[in-house]
C-alpha cells in the first residue's frame, strides 16, 4: 500500500498551486478497486466539477511521472461535501456547534465511537459533548482521532447555503 504521508507531500503543492487547500488524501478500497481519494476546497469550502477535472488532470500527470503507487488504482478528486470529514485543526474550530461523528484510535471510557456536538478545539484537543442524553463532554487529542465527520442536519445545510444578496 502507498505511503499516504509521502503522497500528501507530493500532491499538496499541486493543489496549492491551483489555489486550493488540501483537505485529505487517502487510499480506499471500492468495488472498482483501490482508489486514491483527494479532497480539496477553495476559500469558500467548495470545489466545482471543472476545478475537480483540472486538478485531477494535474495530479494524474504527477502520479504518472513519479509512479508512487504499486499496481492499478483509480484517482478520485472531489470536494469534501456538506457532511465533510474533519481533518485539520481549523475544521474543528470552523464547524463548532455542529453535530459530529468521531471514531477513535483507542477506546476512551469504553467508547471507540462518539456522536455529539462539536465544541471546538483547545490546543490540539477536540471538545465534544455527547448527544446520548448524558451531556458528558470529552477533550480528545487529535492524535487519538481515527476519523471525524460532520453529521448531515438541517442546521448544517442552512450553514452551508450561499448567502442571499438583499
Amino acid at each position: 500500500m502507498a505511503d499516504i504521508e509521502a503522497l500528501t507531500a507530493m500532491i499538496e503543492p499541486v493543489v496549492t498551486r491551483q489555489g486550493f487547500e488540501l483537505v485529505r488524501v487517502q487510499m480506499i478500497n471500492t468495488e472498482a478497486g483501490p482508489t486514491l481519494q483527494v479532497m480539496a476546497e477553495d476559500e469558500a469550502g467548495l470545489l466545482h466539477i471543472d476545478q475537480c477535472a483540472a486538478l485531477s488532470r494535474e495530479i494524474s500527470e504527477l502520479l504518472d511521472e513519479t509512479d508512487p503507487i504499486e499496481g492499478e488504482y483509480n484517482l478520485e478528486v472531489s470536494s469534501p461535501g456538506i457532511d465533510r470529514p474533519l481533518t485539520r485543526a481549523k475544521d474543528f474550530s470552523l464547524w463548532s456547534g455542529h453535530k459530529v461523528r468521531i471514531q477513535l484510535v483507542e477506546a476512551v471510557e469504553g467508547r471507540k465511537k462518539m456522536q455529539g456536538t462539536l465544541l471546538g478545539i483547545d490546543g490540539d484537543a477536540v471538545k465534544v459533548r455527547l448527544e446520548d442524553g448524558s451531556g458528558q463532554e470529552f477533550l480528545i487529542p487529535r492524535s487519538e482521532i481515527h476519523s471525524a465527520k460532520l453529521v448531515l442536519t438541517d442546521d448544517l445545510i442552512a450553514a452551508t447555503q450561499p448567502q442571499q444578496m438583499n
